[in-house]
């Protein structure tokens, strides 16, 4: 699974505070499952929701969500796209201090793998980008 690590890189990379200490953002996958069909071939699916905590934060969620909902348009595009998927992105606040929060969000996500046979008979894998989005910006 590729998607929990370029999120991860993706909040860093907007968010100095993980920068300088990138053990305060905790990353679990839950509820995972593993979607085949009896069709020709062995690719498959993931399924799963990504559960993102970040520790201690201080600054405004603005600027956790702004980051995340680009990389969603990237990375999970159905989630904007489809509105009945508007509401899936869900997250909780655990209030620590006056100016201190655990920041849990929770999303689902999916990655589609191809599986097919090299040159030499043996296995390649192909992790799938998302589709295009329509119409393309």
């Amino acid at each position: 699974m590729i998607k929990p690590a370029a999120l991860r890189a993706a909040l860093t990379a907007a968010l100095p505070d993980l920068a300088r200490d990138p053990d305060r953002l905790l990353v679990f996958i839950d509820a995972g499952s593993v979607v085949s069909t009896h069709a020709e071939g062995r690719s498959f699916e993931y399924r799963y929701t990504l559960n993102m905590i970040i520790t201690d934060f201080t600054g405004d969620p603005d600027a956790v969500m702004i980051p995340l909902l680009d990389w969603v348009r990237e990375h999970q595009p159905e989630l904007m796209a489809n509105w009945t998927h508007h509401e899936r992105i869900t997250f909780e606040v655990d209030v620590l201090a006056n100016d201190a929060v655990d920041l849990s969000i929770a999303l689902p996500l999916t990655e589609r793998v191809g599986v097919h046979t090299d040159a030499e008979g043996g296995t390649a894998i192909e992790h799938y980008p998302e589709p295009p989005r329509w119409p393309a910006p």
